[in-house]
């Protein structure tokens, strides 16, 4: 039982390890996403300005600046569908950590009640009253 409930916290230090590392790379996406942002808005302004200046730029130069712009849209579609991905499995660790403390938490409740039952006679009338509590909740 010391055994299972170890290896529950190492999970739970894993989960925990492996959620911060998730979360660093999320905002490290965040601000890959915003840095693209701020340069598909400029991209777009300088889109604004070749239409503005379309005789004194030649067809093939704003050819290359359409395909820049598409680039960069594709790439920030790329990245908010990492991000939402990352978002989600984050929530699934959170979860999962959730689960893994509450059966922690029945380990532990186990683990007092058969201390109790093992040291008296009261200790085994609270391990009942005890294990009437748990059957109720």
């Amino acid at each position: 039982m010391e055994e299972e409930k170890m290896n529950l916290r190492l999970d739970m230090d894993v989960q925990k390890l492996e959620t911060e590392k998730l979360r660093k790379w999320k905002n490290k996406a965040e601000g890959d996403l915003d840095s693209l942002k701020t340069d598909y808005k400029r991209v777009a302004e300088l889109e604004k300005t070749l239409y503005q200046y379309r005789n004194r730029n030649s067809v093939m130069e704003l050819r290359a600046t359409l395909e820049k712009i598409e680039k960069m849209k594709r790439r920030v579609e790329e990245l908010e569908m990492a991000l939402q991905s990352c978002e989600i499995r984050i929530e699934f660790l959170e979860t999962s950590e959730e689960r893994k403390k509450e059966q922690l938490l029945c380990l532990q409740f186990d683990i007092l009640s058969v201390k109790y039952e093992l040291e008296s006679d009261p200790g085994q009338e609270l391990a009942s009253l005890l294990r009437k509590i748990k059957a109720l909740s």
